[in-house]
């Protein structure tokens, strides 16, 4: 296995408080370093990432966990976003949803999303899954900085 040398900052879209403490519970359950930033819909996932009020001092996160069913602005809109955005298309989008559907998962992919994973409902499962993603995009892949 590969040593990571460098922390990240993974912005999750999360707008149901469970899911994100799932998440958080799993980052700190498998120790992993990276530091978790949470907003709860996609108006304020498009704020963070272009750094605009409230969140102009936001670090550039590394890699985005992307919920489909946001309020105010649905994940399928912030991807679009995210991947026609020349400044932040780079950054890898990680679909982590409820949402099995074959027209989800293809839309997703279609508008450029990295990965498109379905969130397990049984906890150790799912932070099994969170410790497969961090792994697969932090230690394996080698992304932008």
């Amino acid at each position: 296995m590969n040593q990571r040398l460098d922390v990240i900052d993974v912005l999750l879209v999360e707008d149901d408080p469970g899911d994100a403490l799932m998440t958080r519970e799993a980052f700190e359950h498998h120790k992993i370093r990276n530091t978790l930033h949470v907003v709860a819909d996609g108006v304020q996932a498009l704020q963070f990432l272009r750094r605009e009020e409230p969140y102009a001092d936001a670090p550039r996160p590394g890699m985005v966990l992307l919920d489909l069913n946001l309020p105010r602005k649905d994940g399928r809109e912030v991807l679009a976003e995210i991947k026609s955005d020349e400044t932040l298309r780079s950054i890898p989008v990680v679909v982590l949803t409820t949402s099995e559907a074959e027209e989800d998962i293809l839309r997703s992919y279609n508008l450029h999303a990295n990965a498109y994973v379905t969130k397990p409902v049984d906890f150790d499962r799912f932070i099994e899954v969170i410790r497969q993603i961090d792994d697969f995009f932090v230690t394996v892949v080698k992304l932008p900085h």
